[in-house]
């Protein structure tokens, strides 16, 4: 068992993302490159970005939580994570789980489809002509799918807040990926609200971004990262800064006969 402390209601999220865009702005095109081959190497490299993800996210976190403490970072850096590949890539593997079962989802869905479309190729079907009955029957499907489709995205994005603080935990601490993930369960869930908040306001930076002819898209990424690593280091203070306190009078204690 792991004697790591959170603190409670910790988080907030105003603080992380305007701290994480003075951190960005400071060393802009460090940041603005971390962020972009960061991006890069955990969304367009299909199957490999499912390994590599935990260790590549546990390099921005190394940079900017080394940069929080005004030590020197560099570019190089951001394969720090990779000194902790194995329980940084189970961790990894692990958040990714709703979006692997999502991908596999949407491929049998194209797959059908795409049989459906070779067998009848005029566009005709076996349902082309349907009863009222029958409409009824694929109105009430297509409305179970609807469903099952907004309760799947509600899990994944409980899953994702869940898991928010176990790569920095792996990456600062000598646990395991189980032991990190119970323990990012248990302090995202006693800062659930401000964790909600921070993935709102997280959005809203990404689609202002978006909106800045997508080049602000490259500078919302890093302040997004930033932010949630923000958000760790209030949940997750460093123990130097919980003990620097200048020790009470011997008198407080009392005389105890001296």
């Amino acid at each position: 068992m792991t004697n790591i402390e959170y603190q409670r209601g910790a988080i907030s999220a105003g603080d992380c993302i305007s701290n994480a865009w003075s951190l960005v702005t400071n060393k802009f095109w460090l940041y603005i490159g971390a962020g972009l081959l960061t991006l890069v190497l955990i969304s367009c490299i299909p199957f490999v970005n499912l390994f590599i993800m935990g260790p590549i996210l546990g390099g921005f976190y190394y940079i900017v939580l080394r940069d929080m403490r005004g030590e020197p970072v560099e570019f190089g850096m951001l394969f720090k994570g990779f000194e902790k590949f194995v329980p940084l890539m189970v961790v990894g593997l692990i958040a990714s789980i709703p979006g692997i079962i999502f991908q596999i989802f949407r491929f049998t869905i194209d797959m059908s489809k795409f049989v459906g479309g070779g067998r009848n190729g005029t566009g005709g079907g076996p349902f082309s002509q349907t009863t009222p009955d029958i409409r009824a029957l694929i109105a009430g499907l297509s409305a179970m799918v609807i469903l099952a489709v907004l309760g799947f995205a509600l899990l994944s994005a409980i899953w994702q807040i869940s898991l928010t603080f176990a790569v920095p935990l792996v990456l600062e601490h000598e646990i395991g990926p189980i032991e990190a993930i119970k323990l990012s369960i248990a302090a995202a869930f006693s800062n659930l609200g401000g964790l909600i908040l921070l993935v709102i306001l997280d959005a809203l930076v990404g689609f202002l971004g978006i909106l800045a002819l997508c080049l602000g898209y490259f500078v919302a990424i890093p302040v997004i990262f930033a932010a949630n690593a923000f958000a760790y280091r209030q949940v997750f203070p460093l123990i130097e800064q919980r003990f620097n306190y200048a020790p009470p009078p011997p008198t407080e204690y009392g005389n105890f006969g001296v």
